[in-house]
């Protein structure tokens, strides 16, 4: 059997032993998947032995299967193909049956795997990440992503090369299945025919969503405007990412220059949503969630709901899904968190913050038939669904939502190796104060969550959050208020100040 030498860290690019050594920084393997900054943190030869340890993974979990089948598909950034290729060698060299599904969308991927009846899956993608970025999300189980549990393990095996390859004559294979995104597209919009002809500027910053999203929207009766939907992975305008101001300002300037209902924005590999109203007006994602909740809980009464800790706190209060006996839980923020909870809970639906929505049921119904997977083009579709079926616009529905003040999303920076330390003892310094009686902006500790980071619910609903990000090096510190911009300013502040002496993080605000 051939023995593998574990994979390195410090050689840099441009020597020979780069050409002929594993270069993997070990800081890439994250909470729910793997991104690097390609080719300075990984090179090809690293990518070869992620495939090769999720090969191993997929056969340790699957040891009454051959051959486990694995749905493996890239989004469009220059480096995408070439790192494909290398994750499907080192799959296969562990003896898995690889089926590409090419081009696509993370949640094209999600969408094969049970269509394909495969085990696992490996898209390779860095999301909205920028240029520059690249990486793999997986799974090894029907309808869900690697979480914490399976990272830990798949970073075990790749670093320490305890790997198990296929013996010779007994290697994997390769299926070329391209025909999966005409299977997904009609998935998405079978039996959807909206009553309106809705006018959508559909946005993808020349990212992959531009090879699915118009066919999708003309599919169920849309007057589709496309904005920026050539591919281009130099990405000439701006980073694919409904976050990103950029992107959002091109979109609500194209919906008030064409007079359109909505726009709707996309992220490189699909699976997160931003909205613009038609008064080009940005929509916060949480409130867009709560709408799409109050839409499902009339169609199902005591439905459970998981949305992550950085979304509103209207879930707790709001009338419509009190009056339906719906359930709401907080939880982890990331796309992988998110699907389990869902799963483990039985959830209609589940939302973050940051675009990505979960659906347990196909965009064409409001009744649970098994689909669970965040899919950005079945967000922006159950949003027309919404609006459709109760004939108002986004903008009368958001009208209905009380009025709450929102914190932009601050991103301070916080090495890898440090943030989650730094978050602990930020969650620890919190109980001590909310123990103690302290007030923090103000006002007493009513609640704390502690499921994600830690976010600090006040006396008047005011509330203010600090995470860990999964992705970058950095921290994710948001909130909001029911009750005034004063109560947000003052808690916001005092996150910062607490930062700032408890961790040396720099101003944000």
């Amino acid at each position: 059997m051939t023995k593998f030498a574990k994979p390195n860290a410090t050689i840099k690019a441009n020597t020979a032993a780069y050409e002929t050594t594993a270069v993997i920084d070990p800081n890439g393997f994250r909470e729910y998947d793997a991104r690097w900054q390609v080719f300075d943190q990984i090179n090809l030869n690293g990518f070869f032995y992620l495939g090769l340890g999720l090969g191993t993974q997929m056969k340790r979990h699957h040891k009454d299967v051959p051959s486990p089948k694995v749905v493996v598909g890239h989004d469009y950034r220059s480096s995408s193909l070439s790192i494909k290729q290398a994750v499907m060698n080192g799959l296969m060299a562990s003896g898995c049956t690889v089926f590409d599904i090419g081009l696509c969308l993370s949640p094209t991927v999600y969408f094969a795997q049970t269509h394909l009846d495969a085990q696992g899956l490996a898209m390779v993608t860095a999301s909205h990440n920028d240029n520059g970025w690249s990486g793999v999300k997986m799974g090894l189980e029907p309808r869900l992503t690697h979480g914490p549990i399976q990272m830990a393990e798949l970073r075990d095996i790749v670093l320490n090369a305890d790997f198990e390859p296929a013996t010779e004559g007994k290697g994997g294979s390769y299926q070329q299945r391209f025909d999966v995104r005409e299977a997904y597209v009609k998935h998405l919009t079978d039996g959807v025919k909206l009553s309106n002809p809705y006018k959508v500027v559909l946005a993808t910053g020349n990212g992959t969503a531009g090879l699915f999203a118009e066919d999708v929207f003309k599919a169920v009766g849309c007057d589709v405007i496309p904005l920026n939907t050539e591919m281009d992975y130099t990405y000439p305008h701006f980073n694919p990412n409904p976050e990103n101001v950029a992107f959002m300002k091109a979109l609500a300037a194209k919906v008030r220059e064409e007079n359109a209902d909505l726009g709707l924005g996309f992220d490189g590999d699909g699976d997160r949503t931003g909205v613009a109203d038609a008064t080009g007006t940005f929509l916060y994602n949480d409130k867009l969630a709560l709408i799409l909740a109050r839409f499902l809980a009339k169609h199902n009464p005591k439905a459970t709901f998981v949305v992550d800790v950085k979304s509103t706190g209207l879930f707790m209060v709001d009338d419509v899904l009190t009056d339906t006996g719906a359930e709401v839980i907080y939880w982890k923020t990331g796309h992988s968190h998110i699907k389990r909870k869902v799963a483990e809970e039985n959830a209609l639906a589940g939302f973050e913050k940051s675009g990505p929505f979960f659906f347990n049921q196909p965009a064409s119904s409001a009744t649970p038939k098994g689909d669970l997977y965040d899919d950005g083009l079945a967000g922006g579709l159950m949003l027309l669904r919404a609006m459709d079926n109760q004939q108002k616009s986004v903008q009368e529905l958001m009208a209905e939502l009380p009025e709450t003040y929102q914190a932009p999303t601050y991103h301070p920076a916080c090495p890898d190796e440090k943030k989650y330390g730094v978050v602990d003892h930020m969650v620890e310094h919190f109980k001590k104060a909310f123990k103690a009686g302290k007030q923090v902006g103000g006002q007493d500790i009513k609640d704390l969550i502690t499921v994600n980071g830690v976010r600090l619910v006040l006396a008047d609903g005011t509330w203010g959050l600090v995470r860990a990000s999964s992705n970058v090096p950095s921290l994710v510190v948001t909130g909001e208020s029911p009750a005034s911009e004063a109560s947000l300013d003052a808690v916001m502040v005092d996150l910062q100040t607490t930062l700032k002496n408890e961790a040396d993080i720099a101003d944000f605000i």
